[in-house]
């Protein structure tokens, strides 16, 4: 039986439910669910998206109605560094342009299933852009209302492409922890599904697809090294979780190291990192950068990030703004127009402590979004 279980109090929820967090803790929730392992032979013959990998996703009636064609994004080579040949997967490829699809369809495809069995009645997020875009599209295919709550100062572009997808934008004063607060109490109404990219465990079950994906393309092995931008750390728990289930299949002999990336800016993750501390000391001050996206002062599951990073030998990098502008300018010399965020990885792996062999990094979304950093 699938559930939602709280990491701290143990405690568990239905997943029919529309609670969005332990009501004892307050914090986010787990999914209690046992994947089962993919068989790498029988992929050939599968539908070309990230549902090909049905054995590691939780049951989803309503998938064949929710998705875009969604996954399956080409891995290319960037070059040598430091620590060796360097790869990126293009997920900014997606159908709204940004890696949030893989999560963002998964949660619709739930909260389709919620609303055809009642008391469902709209959907709610929040997010600096990219996932309130995704969360409006996938809801838009679903035909379910949804109202997506963003801070002041979002990219035009991005409210354009959330307001084309039919939902209601709702933007709030502050930066983006005021905004997470007003979507929470938004969530608490009646009739409300949360499509939390931080709070519910379904978002994460699609982002793992990411290294599923790593895996089915270099032939049943993984990259020695897996560099991934970190603010509220959906894709890099997606990642985590991948590799544990992967590793737990015995569909590979070892975990590659996880490097988290953070913009030097806003970094309290990466300094609870380097302090040896399981938490983060509280809230970081926020200060103003290129990488919004991943500006995140106080991550719900900084525990859960932490713990993740050290359990693969990985670490944490920061980057400074100029890194991000020249990382963005050098990737679109090369043929990559990617928003600022999604380059932040690409600033850092000169950086990385050199592990040989492949190293991959996520060009996460599109530049068409944000424009060239200024």
């Amino acid at each position: 039986m699938t559930a939602y279980t709280c990491p701290r109090c143990l405690v568990s929820s239905p997943v029919s439910a529309l609670t969005w967090r332990c009501p004892k803790c307050r914090g986010p929730w787990d999914l209690d669910f046992a994947s089962a392992p993919v068989s790498l032979p029988s992929l050939a013959s599968r539908v070309n998206s990230l549902w090909r990998y049905a054995e590691a996703l939780p049951p989803m009636p309503c998938a064949p109605e929710v998705t875009l064609g969604e996954g399956r994004t080409p891995l290319v080579p960037l070059g040598e560094s430091a620590s060796g040949s360097v790869s990126a997967k293009l997920d900014f490829l997606m159908p709204t342009l940004s890696f949030k699809d893989r999560g963002a369809v998964v949660l619709a495809a739930h909260a389709l299933r919620l609303a055809r069995a009642g008391g469902l009645d709209r959907v709610v997020a929040d997010s600096s852009g990219n996932a309130g875009t995704a969360a409006a599209a996938y809801c838009a295919r679903a035909g379910l209302d949804c109202r997506v709550y963003v801070p002041g100062g979002t990219s035009p572009k991005k409210l354009e492409q959330i307001r084309a997808h039919g939902a209601e934008v709702v933007e709030v004063p502050g930066d983006r922890e005021a905004t997470a607060r007003a979507a929470r109490e938004a969530a608490d109404e009646p009739g409300t599904f949360y499509a939390s990219h931080v709070y519910n465990p379904y978002f994460t079950q699609g982002t793992k697809t990411y290294v599923y994906e790593l895996w089915e393309e270099l032939g049943g092995r993984l990259p020695d090294t897996i560099v991934v931008p970190v603010g509220n750390g959906t894709l890099l728990l997606g990642a985590a979780l991948a590799l544990d289930e992967l590793h737990r299949h015995g569909l590979v002999d070892t975990r590659p190291a996880l490097v988290a990336v953070q913009a030097e800016a806003v970094s309290p993750l990466a300094e609870a990192f380097h302090e040896g501390a399981d938490d983060i000391a509280g809230p970081a001050a926020v200060r103003p950068t290129l990488a919004e996206g991943i500006a995140i002062p106080a991550p719900p599951r900084a525990r859960q990030i932490l713990r993740a990073v050290r359990a693969t030998g990985g670490t944490f990098l920061t980057v400074p703004e100029e890194r991000i502008r020249a990382a963005q300018r050098d990737l679109a010399r090369r043929g990559l127009f990617v928003e600022a965020t999604g380059t932040a990885c690409w600033a850092a792996v000169d950086a990385a402590p050199p592990r040989p062999g492949l190293t991959v990094v996520p060009l996460c979304g599109a530049g068409a979004k944000t424009g060239l950093a200024p």
